[in-house]
């Protein structure tokens, strides 16, 4: 079935048919009327691939993420959905591999006219972001940087971040700490960490024990046993998320028969789902996820609509999220938006 058929049958010109399922296209209702009779009782619809061809816009976004286990990249695909709907696009995604580079998606990806991509995958490599830059294809790396600048960034203050929960950790009191990371490489776990040790250090603690849970469940209960083994155990521990910081709770919890947060204090980072359940209660870095997804698509709408690739990055703040898994502070704490958060007088 074609358009040329349904125009016959609707009495009406073929761009007429075109415009009717062209977005934001004129055309009068009652044509429009006429097109939408006859497709539907040709039951036509129109070829996305065809009209591509032809208007060199596929209308598809490319979305790459690897660590989908993470209750917060679930969330973000929903939101990057629904506003690139609102922009007419549909989003087309690919999932790489945790324990391996992700560049072969890449291979995959390139044989699709897509329009742009939004890279969520850690793993991905920042030379391959700039080669598909270079080839025209607007890119915006999402909550994640590349220290070159061919490519655009959406990120939270993820040094900042790591700085305030220290701070928090300090004013309630800790006196020995830990830390979980994320993927060790990655720009978030080192900006996390960085912004933590370094406010420790300030205070006089250079002496973190640091165990790598890279983003993953399994690895991070292997790391926090070994933590909390130790005679010197810390009394506090930054998790790099909420999804690895949930299996920490439990090993410290049900293996090692530790109260929270009276024997071991926990922050995490991210603010997704389970960290608001009851049960966990996690103090976390809350990451501004509608924020941070209207910026994406943002960026990448306006560089596709004027078809010119220039690089801007966007740093957000977040904000700790105060529950029930860390000793409190006795000043810092105010109410805002329904929750508890952390707010130093001097921040």
């Amino acid at each position: 079935m074609t358009s040329s058929e349904v125009a016959r049958r609707a009495g009406v010109s073929q761009s007429a048919v075109s415009r009717t399922f062209t977005p934001g296209a004129s055309i009068s209702p009652k044509t429009r009327a006429k097109v939408m009779d006859a497709a539907k009782e040709l039951g036509y619809r129109p070829n996305a691939i065809a009209r591509s061809l032809i208007t060199n816009r596929s209308r598809i976004i490319a979305v790459v993420m690897a660590y989908l286990e993470n209750l917060f990249y679930p969330d973000v695909l929903e939101e990057l959905g629904r506003l690139l709907a609102k922009e007419n696009y549909r989003l087309l995604l690919f999932t790489g591999q945790m324990d391996r580079d992700s560049d072969p998606v890449f291979d995959q990806l390139m044989q699709y006219r897509v329009d742009g991509i939004i890279l969520a995958s850690t793993t991905l490599s920042s030379h391959l972001s700039e080669e598909c830059a270079t080839a025209g294809i607007p890119v915006v790396l999402f909550n994640r940087t590349t220290e070159r600048d061919a490519v655009s960034s959406v990120t939270t203050s993820n040094r900042e971040g790591g700085r305030r929960i220290a701070e928090f950790l300090l004013a309630g009191g800790h006196k020995r700490f830990g830390y979980i990371s994320g993927i060790e490489s990655s720009s978030t776990n080192r900006d996390r960490f960085a912004g933590y040790r370094e406010a420790l250090a300030a205070a006089g603690h250079d002496d973190i024990v640091v165990g790598v849970g890279n983003y993953n469940r399994t690895e991070a209960e292997v790391a926090v046993r070994q933590m909390l083994g130790r005679s010197d155990r810390p009394d506090a521990i930054f998790v790099a998320n909420d999804h690895m910081a949930v299996a920490v709770m439990d090993v410290a919890r049900y293996e090692f028969g530790l109260n929270i947060p009276e024997d071991l204090s926990i922050v995490g980072y991210d603010d997704v789902g389970p960290a608001r359940w009851t049960s966990y209660g996690i103090t976390t870095m809350s990451q501004p996820l509608k924020r941070m997804v209207e910026a994406t698509v943002g960026m990448l709408m306006g560089q596709i609509a004027s078809g010119e690739i220039e690089a801007e990055h966007r740093i957000l703040n977040g904000e700790l999220v105060v529950r029930t898994s860390a000793r409190l502070p006795k000043t810092g704490i105010v109410e805002a938006d329904g929750r508890r958060i952390y707010k130093p007088s001097k921040a």
